[in-house]
């Protein structure tokens, strides 16, 4: 039985977030803004996504298809949901993995509504087979069905109602040409700077209603990583270690002793990031060395690597990437203590520390 069967309209459907009595999914309090005036940082991005949003409401029509790439955490389901809620529509929520066959795709477009937005996380994962069914829905808004097969073979036409596509991607080099090109809109998401996390931290304290002063404030955006869903994970883990070993209150050394527990430097690394710099610079002698040399090593899979270590490392210029592999930087070895080849004379890290639990 396929997965739209069984449920009910509401259920196929998804929500409807421009309703303003629509309880939240969870029942703690929501993080996410539901307005464009009210997402912080990329700027440019908002400003185009306001004009496309007020021209295609004159007009009376759907959004163009849009395509959205970044790293994890920035940004990318949010605007979804704010187009969404913007264009005042239902979106209906699904990712390239969950996508086996081409009936599941198909279950999904026949019950969108005009204007409806099919938001697909990890679009560059969608099955070839699923992918060719976008072709025709993307640009006619129809269904070719092929019944029987050879000298009896028919063909028949099913007309979709207009929607708008809203794809989200980590590897948009994995897309095919033509998926990408069918795509209206194309947008790629930046790292946000520390300033832009301290206002997302604020905003999401005065949510929750947690006390927080502007050094804890700084102190949890220059460890987020440039990324907001890990400032929001921080703050709250924070939260805690104040509510249980301060006052309640998060001020710098609150921050500071909490993130060091969870294994956060005051850079932003985490177990598996001076896992990653120490593998390349202990046992590839710096690099470079190919990044299935370093997933074997660590015992991880390349993906995680790509898309959950690799961008910030590359940001921060620890690591650099060439033809022949990975590479670890004179910054890197610097944060590390470590006297960089070129000076000389490789030296050994240093015992490895034990890390926090």
């Amino acid at each position: 039985m396929k997965e739209s069967e069984g449920m009910t309209e509401e259920e196929k459907k998804g929500t409807n977030p421009s309703d303003p009595d629509r309880a939240s999914p969870e029942e703690f309090v929501d993080l996410r803004p539901r307005r464009l005036a009210d997402y912080i940082g990329q700027r440019q991005v908002v400003e185009t996504l306001e004009i496309a949003v007020q021209a295609a409401k004159q007009r009376k029509e759907p959004l163009d298809h849009i395509l959205f790439h970044a790293p994890p955490g920035l940004g990318k389901t949010t605007l979804a949901h704010i187009i969404a809620n913007e264009m005042g529509v239902h979106i209906v929520t699904s990712s390239g993995p969950a996508l086996e066959k081409g009936g599941d795709l198909i279950s999904i477009l026949t019950h969108l509504e005009h204007g409806d937005v099919l938001f697909i996380d990890e679009i560059h994962r969608l099955p070839k087979v699923v992918e060719e069914f976008l072709y025709p829905a993307m640009e006619d808004f129809c269904i070719d069905f092929i019944f029987d097969k050879g000298a009896h073979a028919r063909s028949h036409r099913y007309r979709l109602e207009r929607f708008t596509l809203v794809g989200a991607t980590t590897r948009a080099g994995l897309l095919s040409a033509p998926l990408r090109e069918r795509f209206g809109i194309l947008r790629t998401l930046d790292f946000y700077t520390v300033e832009e996390l301290a206002q997302v931290v604020r905003r999401s304290a005065a949510i929750l209603g947690i006390p927080i002063d502007a050094g804890g404030t700084e102190e949890i955006a220059n460890r987020s990583r440039g990324t907001p869903r890990i400032a929001n994970r921080l703050l709250k883990r924070v939260r805690d270690y104040a509510q249980i070993r301060g006052q309640g209150r998060i001020d710098r050394r609150i921050a500071d002793e909490a993130l060091k527990l969870e294994g956060v430097d005051e850079m932003g690394l985490t177990s598996l990031d001076r896992r990653f710099m120490e593998t390349i610079i202990r046992y590839y002698r710096g690099g470079p060395v190919g990044l299935e040399a370093i997933a074997a090593t660590l015992q991880e899979e390349a993906d995680t690597l790509v898309d959950m270590v690799e961008p910030f490392l590359l940001k921060i210029g620890f690591v650099a990437r060439m033809q022949n592999g990975r590479k670890a930087t004179e910054r890197a070895y610097q944060h590390f203590g470590i006297s960089y080849p070129d000076s000389g004379r490789q030296l050994t890290l240093p015992p490895r520390k034990k890390e926090t639990p």
